[in-house]
């Protein structure tokens, strides 16, 4: 089996498209007889396009059951906004003008009531399951995926929901060896951070124009990234 691990989107439909057209050409060329896409969670908030990037998620991970969305922090935060608004939530401090925009509901800090009521009536039904069903956790082989990270000697079968999806410091200070590498996001950085017992492929898509992947086979691994060039090499071959 080949992996495919997928950082943080943060709303750049065009990155995402662009990595999906790439991970593409690369089973077609190498004849991939079986593969899955994992993806890391924040796919909604700071950039452009949140209400496309689950609307592509969705369509895909209908159309092949080896396409996995895990949770993000910024997930949990949306529902959580929709749940009960409040200006000093994470949804209204970090992106979600830009998520409520890309819905056509305008955000300001003097209409949170009114804009929640705007945006819980744009956002479609689907969209809602699709961020409830989401898993915090996967495995495959030597892997554990997750958005944020684990908490350190806490055996992985009983890792918590929120520590997958909100912990930092304690585990990236952590230079200990885990029962699994640990691929995750959630930490924005320049370049993807290859440690011997993590990897974080968060390399800040909404503000570097670049989306970040690896790729495992057997013992093979490499990183992947699709950059605002291949999304403009894209346009130029798309009719």
């Amino acid at each position: 089996m080949r992996l495919y691990a997928i950082g943080d989107v943060h709303g750049r439909l065009d990155l995402l498209a662009a990595m999906y057209d790439a991970i593409a050409a690369e089973i077609a060329r190498d004849g991939v007889a079986d593969w899955r896409i994992v993806h890391l969670g924040d796919y909604v908030d700071r950039g452009p396009d949140s209400k496309g990037v689950l609307d592509f998620l969705i369509d895909r991970r209908a159309r092949d059951a080896r396409v996995l969305c895990l949770s993000g922090n910024h997930e949990q935060g949306l529902l959580d906004f929709l749940e009960a608004p409040s200006a000093t939530g994470l949804f209204v401090r970090f992106g979600g003008v830009e998520t409520a925009r890309s819905y056509g509901v305008e955000l300001t800090a003097g209409s949170i009531e009114a804009g929640h009521s705007a945006l819980a009536a744009a956002i479609p039904a689907g969209h809602r399951e699709f961020l409830r069903s989401l898993p915090t956790s996967a495995s495959f082989g030597d892997f554990f995926f997750c958005h944020a990270g684990i908490r350190p000697g806490t055996p992985l079968e009983r890792q918590q929901a929120r520590d997958l999806v909100w912990i930092r410091d304690e585990f990236l200070l952590h230079a200990g060896l885990y029962e699994k590498v640990i691929v995750h996001g959630h930490t924005p950085g320049t370049a993807v951070d290859i440690r011997p017992n993590r990897v974080n492929l968060d390399s800040f898509a909404v503000g570097s124009g670049r989306l970040s992947a690896l790729a495992v086979e057997g013992g093979a691994k490499r990183i992947l990234e699709a950059t605002v060039e291949a999304v403009s090499q894209r346009a130029a071959t798309t009719p």
